[in-house]
């Protein structure tokens, strides 16, 4: 016999920072930016916003690092690294 929803145990995913000063990982190429707002529309923590005539990184502190904007950019003005060393996002499951 199946479980009912209620039985089943719930997942909750916490989305927090490991300490420090993440350094600039994510940030957009001006002179490649056409301003097509992809990136803000895939992005699933309203991290790009538009500045001026182009889109860029206005929170950083939200981003997960999960790499939908620098995917769906067709004209590679997502500049995605890695945060410095032992900073940036950590998932938390229980």
């Amino acid at each position: 016999m199946e479980p009912t929803e209620s039985e089943m145990m719930k997942l909750k995913v916490v989305v927090d920072y490991y300490p420090g000063k993440t350094g600039e990982f994510l940030k957009v190429i001006q002179d490649k930016c056409i301003a097509c707002g992809k990136c803000a529309q895939v992005c699933p923590r309203e991290v790009w916003e538009m500045v001026g005539k182009i889109y860029e990184p206005t929170g950083l502190k939200r981003c997960v690092e999960c790499g939908a904007c620098w995917n769906i950019c067709d004209s590679d003005a997502v500049d995605f690294g890695e945060p410095a060393g032992g900073t940036g996002v950590r998932f938390t499951y229980g």
